[in-house]
């Protein structure tokens, strides 16, 4: 679904969640667009089916893929920043309950201007055609 944002809008869209099993690691990945006038910053995240969530970043350290924390993500006007295999990522630490293909879960984007955004985000298998379709934005 297509939904219109406004100036002082912060949009996500392309939201999936890996599917992974009670006690594993997921992680969460979408396009993050900025439609403000003004920057903002993803400071943090917060989900009910994850012990821990953080923002995370893979990189290649020697001949190895690592995932690293990242504080937090500065938002221009204007910018779009996409959240991917990796790169970029919402890591979900220590599965409170099962996430199956076909669910959804509830997500939390915080950010330092803007305030906090809960987008539905559904849980797909990798590599099964991940780009949602769905738009989300604040109020």
């Amino acid at each position: 679904m297509l939904m219109a944002c406004g100036i002082g809008k912060i949009e996500t869209h392309q939201a999936w969640a890996r599917a992974a099993m009670k006690g594993e690691n997921s992680a969460v990945y979408f396009v993050l667009h900025n439609h403000s006038t003004r920057p903002d910053e993803l400071i943090g995240a917060a989900c009910d089916c994850a012990q821990a969530v953080e923002i995370h970043e893979s990189v290649m350290e020697a001949d190895a893929m690592k995932m690293q924390p990242v504080a937090s993500i500065p938002l221009d006007p204007g910018a779009e920043v996409t959240f991917q295999p990796g790169g970029l990522h919402v890591m979900l630490i220590n599965l409170t309950r099962d996430l199956k293909a076909g669910d959804s879960i509830n997500l939390v984007l915080k950010f330092k201007n803007t305030g906090a955004l809960t987008i539905k985000v559904p849980v797909k298998e990798a590599g099964s055609g991940m780009e949602g379709e769905d738009h989300q934005h604040t109020p």
